[in-house]
């Protein structure tokens, strides 16, 4: 009898871990738009230090955002077991949020003046940033560096928040240990594999000046060379693509949340998607890219409202006088 049990009690474990690895596979999914955001921006924030110290930056916003998790997984889970009516209302804030990130980066990237683009170009780089603060006797360079470690960590810990809050929606209706294994498995998986990234983001270009530098004649070090060279040329562009992607994919994740929290939009979407599958030829692909379209086009009004919603309220607040 207790052989039995024990198999009993082994075959739940494994059926449990197998649901939680599942549910942590479709978490982590539905986090993908504020997982390239990120990427993109502690990697942004993280390599203006000198390249020494780059590595141990890295590590030190890491150790930050895991204190994050520390603070937001209890928290998320209390909700869920104190006031879970609040899961979704805070799922569309952050979607909203979402949305509202995303209409704000495109807006400022057709909107800024060109004198601005060129003062970021030349002073606004990230390790021209180090060179200024280095050239000025003013500037600790111990506090620089703390400030943009304590800048990343702020940037993590609302993503983060995205990030968990995200992923209690998708296990909302689950067990509290399923929920606490699933959101804790997110966010060491998450921590690890973003700052991973960020660590290779960040050396990318000295490991391709490294082979760049290889001397000789030799096949390999020809091979050498040339992949140096398209590594440093690859570099600069890679960060662009992220925040590129990581916009569009904030406005699809965004979009999708709300949409979920408006049933009857939701409804309304997948009936015109229903009708447009009829249509001879292109209906079926049309129908395909239905809910990633409606997610996309719900994003982008629900990001365009709430910036003119922000702008409004900026525009009418009383501003300080700059002399005090």
């Amino acid at each position: 009898m207790a052989g039995v049990s024990l198999l009993a009690l082994l075959d739940d474990i494994t059926t449990l871990l197998d649901d939680v690895s599942l549910m942590a596979k479709v978490a982590t999914k539905k986090t993908a738009g504020v997982l390239g955001d990120d990427l993109a921006l502690n990697a942004q924030q993280v390599s203006g230090v000198r390249a020494e110290r780059e590595l141990p930056v890295v590590w030190a916003v890491a150790k930050g955002s895991f204190r994050n998790k520390v603070i937001l997984v209890p928290g998320a889970l209390a909700i869920s077991s104190f006031i879970p009516w609040a899961i979704t209302p805070l799922l569309m804030i952050g979607g909203l949020y979402l949305c509202f990130e995303g209409a704000e980066k495109i807006l400022h990237r057709f909107t800024h003046a060109p004198a601005e683009d060129a003062t970021a170009e030349t002073a606004g780089t990230h390790r021209s940033a180090h060179v200024a603060a280095a050239a000025d006797p003013s500037v600790d360079l111990v506090d620089f560096e703390k400030e943009k470690i304590k800048g990343a960590i702020n940037t993590d810990f609302i993503l983060s928040a995205e990030i968990i809050a995200i992923s209690l929606g998708t296990v909302s209706s689950e067990p509290l240990l399923t929920q606490a294994l699933v959101l804790s498995i997110v966010a060491i998986g998450i921590t690890v594999g973003v700052y991973g990234m960020v660590a290779g983001i960040v050396k990318l270009d000295d490991g391709g000046l490294y082979l760049a530098s290889k001397t000789g004649k030799g096949a390999i070090a020809r091979f050498s060379r040339f992949s140096g060279q398209a590594i440093l040329t690859i570099a600069p562009k890679l960060m662009r693509t992220l925040s590129i992607v990581g916009t569009a994919a904030m406005f699809l994740v965004g979009g999708g949340i709300l949409l979920h929290g408006l049933p009857a939009l939701e409804h309304m979407f997948a009936a015109g998607t229903a009708s447009v599958a009829q249509i001879p030829t292109f209906g079926a692909l049309f129908s395909t890219m239905g809910p990633t379209l409606a997610n996309a086009l719900t994003g982008l009004i629900a990001g365009g409202l709430a910036v003119a919603a922000v702008s409004a309220v900026r525009r009418f607040m009383p501003r300080k006088d700059a002399s005090e």
